[in-house]
């Protein structure tokens, strides 16, 4: 009788257990496990919002909302009634996609999409009940559940809300169409309606070239400016606009080169002789090695990086590591060495000793090749990455 008594208590103690298990998993957040395009077709179905729970596996925060948060009865009645939810680890599988597209940068992160796929609100960090709700409440407006923003855009809707929204929501993801909101804002903006601080912030952050539609407005609202930023800022943003215009003007493609002459002779006015000479030869390098015109690259490298004191060591090693690939002549890739060594002496990685290694080989010191070379192997080998290119240089060197 007592044996049965006992077994009485454990069956009605797990029974306990079992359905506190349910009731608690369903008073919290409902996370579907399907794939994002289902996701979305749901939520066009049921006419709904998508909420992602945009988090990273070593996130303590993102823990404690899965715990404290996501938890909550009333939390779940409300996004389970209102949202389409759903988790995505950004660094695993279809979230790494995600990331990408919606520009996720930090965790947590809260992404609300419509039917189509738009971002229409992204919200960050830890949050209590109370504000948890309230952000899922206001991104949960009919204006919201309208369509496309895109089509919405298309169709000519220009309330500064709806515009602000785009510029906000979609800077990273699709700068193009934010910037096309951010005329349509600044078009609208009657001139007697004074700009915000945080109307200018919108301004230039949009604005790239003095051919953009919102550089007349940058002219002719100056005074507005000047009172949220010194005047010499001012005049600083505008010339390096004008700078975006005199590169465009000093490539010339059909030869594959840049004109020295042309861009000193426009550019010095704006930001200054020595100023523009770093600046003509930052662009040289990049396009150049964009072009593969290593010969054109090789000059100019040897020229700009003369003086290598107050040179960052990574940007001497990314010459050196391209000297190592696409140039020939000795001298030039004895220089390189240095470059690398630079690198090398701030702290010895897999990469640096590598290109390193490889550029002692070229120039036929074998020796320090091979030292450079296991090197750059140990290194690898100790911090789990790859290490088949030390591997194949040993072999050579040998």
């Amino acid at each position: 009788m007592k044996q049965n008594t006992m077994q009485m208590k454990k069956l009605i103690s797990g029974l306990f257990i079992f359905f506190t298990i349910i009731t608690f998993s369903q008073e919290a957040i409902q996370f579907q496990e399907t794939s994002f395009k289902d996701l979305i077709a749901k939520a066009k179905k049921e006419n709904k919002i998508v909420f992602i729970d945009a988090y990273a596996s070593w996130c303590g925060p993102c823990k404690l909302m899965e715990k404290n948060i996501f938890t909550q009865k009333s939390v779940g009645d409300y996004y389970n009634a209102n949202f389409v939810n759903a988790r995505f680890d950004m660094e695993k599988g279809e979230g790494r996609e995600i990331a990408a597209k919606y520009g996720v940068r930090s965790y947590p992160s809260y992404l609300f999409l419509n039917g189509d796929g738009e971002l229409i609100s992204q919200n960050f960090g830890y949050m209590e009940e109370e504000m948890f709700l309230s952000m899922a409440k206001e991104v949960n407006s009919p204006n919201n559940k309208k369509g496309s923003l895109k089509e919405r855009f298309a169709q000519g809707e220009a309330s500064p809300d709806f515009l602000i929204n785009i510029m906000k929501l979609n800077s990273n993801s699709d700068f193009d169409f934010a910037k096309k909101a951010s005329e349509r804002y600044f078009a609208n903006k009657k001139k007697t309606d004074e700009l915000s601080k945080d109307d200018i912030g919108f301004l230039l952050f949009f604005l790239k070239s003095p051919e953009d539609q919102n550089y007349k407005v940058f002219l002719d609202r100056k005074n507005e400016i000047i009172k949220y930023l010194p005047a010499e800022t001012y005049t600083e943003f505008d010339n390096q606009m004008k700078l975006t215009k005199v590169i465009e003007q000093s490539i010339d493609d059909k030869n594959n080169k840049i004109n020295d002459e042309y861009f000193i002779k426009t550019a010095e006015p704006l930001i200054g002789k020595e100023n523009a000479i770093t600046r003509l030869n930052q662009i040289k390098l990049d396009y150049y090695e964009q072009h593969s015109n290593f010969d054109e690259y090789e000059k100019t490298a040897l020229e700009y990086y003369k003086n290598t004191e107050s040179t960052d060591p990574t940007e001497l090693l990314k010459a050196a590591w391209i000297f190592s690939d696409h140039v020939k002549n000795q001298p030039s890739l004895k220089k390189a060495i240095e470059w690398a060594e630079k690198s090398v002496m701030r702290g010895e990685t897999p990469e640096n000793t590598y290109i390193l290694a490889n550029l002692f080989f070229l120039t036929g010191n074998k020796e320090m090749a091979k030292t450079y070379a296991e090197m750059a192997k140990d290194l690898a080998i100790r911090s789990n990455k790859d290490a088949s290119l030390s591997e194949k240089l040993l072999t050579q060197i040998k």
